[in-house]
């Protein structure tokens, strides 16, 4: 995919060469997430973020090695955004492959995968239609943040999802109240409040039938 903004911003495909500069964009942006905090246990900090490392180092490469959706918002060739998007066709929550258990349960420990799993099974549960996808990270650099690239990553986001015949609904748990107006503003609609574990939030939907 392509897809270009004022010249100077575009929407691409995420190469293997990018990967970590998406980790490091991702570990920022989530450090202080109310959902992993409580999943990989916040209160050994340095334990903590060793264990977000791994989450998301893991998570990347899971999703690269399953051909998922993978796309970068760069400034020109600056890598400034990233948002990622898995299908329910790879197999998700307790449905995850044994490879990605493995390597997950080795990165952040049991308690910490068996949380990761159930918020994908609690997110898939409770969507309008089964053939759906998740959208599992969004975020931007620390310093390009406040300047309109969230909407415009998420609009590249749905516009990739606009071309999937196959998926009928692109889920999110969303745990933040300030993130759940960008969600509403690019066509999202709530599906009620949901809880993880401990940490409420809500499950928005985009309908990518409503859209073609």
């Amino acid at each position: 995919m392509e897809q270009q903004t004022q010249d100077r911003f575009r929407a691409i495909y995420l190469t293997a060469e990018d990967l970590r500069v998406a980790a490091s964009i991702l570990y920022n942006a989530y450090h202080d997430d109310p959902f992993f905090m409580q999943a990989l246990g916040a209160e050994d900090k340095s334990a903590y973020e060793q264990k977000l490392r791994a989450a998301i180092r893991e998570e990347l490469a899971e999703l690269w090695q399953q051909e998922q959706a993978l796309i970068g918002w760069f400034d020109e060739e600056r890598l400034i955004g990233v948002a990622s998007v898995v299908s329910h066709q790879i197999g998700l929550g307790e449905a995850k492959n044994w490879h990605w258990r493995l390597k997950m349960l080795l990165g952040t420990g049991w308690q910490s995968t068996q949380m990761l799993m159930q918020k994908e099974h609690s997110i898939l549960e409770r969507l309008p239609a089964k053939a759906c996808a998740i959208l599992q990270f969004i975020a931007l650099a620390p310093s390009e943040q406040g300047k309109g690239h969230g909407g415009m990553l998420l609009e590249a986001v749905l516009s990739w999802c606009d071309d999937q015949l196959e998926l009928e609904c692109l889920g999110v748990f969303v745990s933040r109240e300030s993130d759940t107006h960008l969600f509403i503003k690019h066509g999202f609609e709530s599906h009620g409040a949901i809880s993880i574990g401990k940490v409420a939030g809500e499950l928005m939907c985009y309908r990518r039938s409503a859209n073609v």
